[in-house]
């Protein structure tokens, strides 16, 4: 049933991708603003509450929906999975970005190439050039994909699987929302919004990293993870994009990129000089960079499928 149930959703997002500004998101971003508003007080222990309320409030009327269908019929639990899954999931939400990019790049238009990155990424991009407008766009795809897929494909795989991948989205929006902006930025409210997703998100970065080595180059995935991911301040952005990088055999997080320009603000290297310094593997980021992307990903989503299949033919047959 899980296996199917990730099937169909997939299937479904490929017909019909939802928009990433879609009502049921923007929803639960203004609930997140509301909790915010409400309960910011300046303490660590309010935005603990508020993230434990928030959380609650949307897993449990999703736990308790699965549990009902499963009480009804199997075919109506397997339409609750799907359903769920096509909100959670974002293979397809920005895609059409990072596809704009690959083919602006792939016909010299730079401009146009730097203008649909600063719309994906919100970033200033006018002082780049073709390597790091690939390498930013590459950095975004292998976190964003992540995010969006394998992270929610981990967590839809635990008891009471759809309310599990509630959280998990959850989790990552309020990890941003309650720490990112300019007036949240070093406020204690979200300092435990942070935290929760580091723990939450410990375990897929690192199932996501393996599915990078395994698909790639194995030896250069492995060393670049063990000698580079701590660059970044991010530790899972970082394991993503090390495997991610030594995987393709394209460097990524270099010296080039800044504060400004950085895909993620917690994807900056902590040390930019020493990356140079020290001669990371692969080569310079280009276009075709994009389309290794893309394939690294598809292999990765394959890898996961395949196995899901293998462990629901186990159970099935045991």
């Amino acid at each position: 049933m899980t296996f199917l149930s990730i099937l169909f959703a997939l299937l479904a997002e490929q017909l019909q991708p939802l928009r990433a500004d879609n009502p049921v998101y923007a929803a639960i971003k203004v609930f997140g603003l509301r909790m915010e508003g409400w309960f910011n007080a300046g303490h660590p222990s309010d935005g603990r509450l508020a993230w434990f309320l928030t959380i609650a409030a949307l897993m449990l009327p999703t736990a308790f929906l699965y549990w009902l269908c499963i009480r009804i019929s199997p075919f109506l639990a397997v339409a609750c999975n799907v359903a769920i899954l096509y909100l959670t999931l974002g293979f397809r939400h920005y895609s059409h970005h990072f596809t704009s990019i690959q083919l602006a790049l792939n016909a010299g238009d730079d401009a146009t190439a730097r203008i649909l990155l600063a719309e994906w990424t919100g970033t200033d991009t006018a002082a780049l050039d073709v390597p790091d407008i690939a390498r930013l766009a590459v950095e975004k795809a292998l976190v964003t994909t992540h995010r969006n897929v394998f992270g929610v494909f981990f967590w839809f795989l635990m008891p009471v699987g759809p309310a599990c991948a509630v959280m998990y989205r959850v989790a990552e929006h309020l990890a941003r929302a309650w720490n990112e902006p300019d007036h949240m930025q070093n406020e204690a409210f979200g300092r435990f919004a942070a935290r929760a997703f580091y723990w939450i998100d410990w375990i897929p970065a690192r199932l996501t990293a393996v599915a990078f080595a395994i698909v790639g180059n194995f030896e250069d995935a492995i060393y670049a993870w063990r000698n580079f991911a701590s660059r970044w301040q991010d530790e899972a952005v970082g394991i993503i994009l090390s495997a991610g990088s030594g995987a393709m055999g394209i460097r990524l997080g270099t010296a080039g990129q800044t504060t400004a320009d950085s895909v993620l603000a917690d994807a900056v290297a902590l040390d930019p000089s020493g990356m140079d310094a020290e001669g990371p593997l692969g080569e310079e980021a280009t276009a075709r960079a994009l389309q290794s992307t893309v394939g690294l990903v598809w292999r990765a989503l394959l890898l996961w499928m395949l196995l899901l299949l293998l462990l629901s033919i186990a159970v099935w047959l045991g």
